[in-house]
């Protein structure tokens, strides 16, 4: 039998999207350049608030300085506590369905994400999704944050889990790299950026969504549908 360690977001809610619009349009504001944005805030998906500012201080602040850059960074979280608030956002396509097939089966199920673990439960329990999981480690957790392994580990320990008997289901590099590096069994489920030969060859699948992933697990299952 295996389990299931989930990525939050971009994996369960359509959260790094929704984030990415509000930084352009705060940035289209102040003129910066929207390939520049985009690029940066892509580099930091899958880390931790301290890691994802010390990105932004290399990518802008030699272009903005510090005060302005912390002035657009505060602006463009405002907007997107404005259009979302109380940490309602879209979950993904297939997130209610993999969650009943994984319950109905008796798989163990976890979440291992770089946000702070309040914010984690606070938004599972607004989606009405925190009945399907043992727990979540948050980012706040571990010293480093992914691609580094130490999440990975510190969650299959906490929950129990063999790592080689554990799926990681990821849709970004950084959380590829650091499940691969913990012995699990990586799945990507690309959002924003397309999976390269890397991901490729880290992933033990790539799928388009979860529902692909979920009929992957039902095959790997080798007891036929649980449900």
């Amino acid at each position: 039998m295996y389990n299931v360690i989930f990525d939050m977001d971009g994996v369960i809610f359509d959260s790094e999207r929704t984030q990415l619009v509000c930084w352009l349009e705060t940035a289209e504001k102040y003129g910066l350049d929207e390939r520049l944005v985009r690029d940066t805030y892509i580099k930091c998906t899958g880390t931790n608030d301290r890691q994802t500012r010390e990105i932004y201080k290399d990518a802008l602040l030699p272009l903005l300085g510090e005060e302005m850059l912390w002035h657009i960074w505060d602006e463009s979280f405002d907007l997107y506590r404005k259009r979302y608030p109380d940490g309602l956002f879209p979950v993904k396509p297939g997130v209610w369905e993999i969650l009943e097939y994984l319950k109905s089966c008796g798989i163990g199920v976890g979440i291992a994400s770089s946000t702070k673990r309040q914010i984690i439960e606070k938004r599972i329990d607004a989606a009405g999704l925190s009945g399907f999981f043992l727990g979540c480690i948050g980012g706040d957790a571990v010293k480093i944050s992914k691609p580094d392994p130490e999440i990975y580990r510190l969650a299959c320990e906490s929950f129990g889990f063999v790592p080689g008997d554990t799926f990681a289901i990821e849709d970004s590099f950084n959380g590829i790299r650091a499940a691969y590096a913990a012995g699990m069994r990586p799945i990507m489920v690309p959002d924003m950026v397309p999976a390269d030969e890397e991901m490729q060859r880290l992933s033990e699948i790539v799928c388009s969504d979860l529902i692909e992933v979920m009929n992957y697990l039902n095959q790997r299952s080798g007891n036929g549908e649980c449900r």
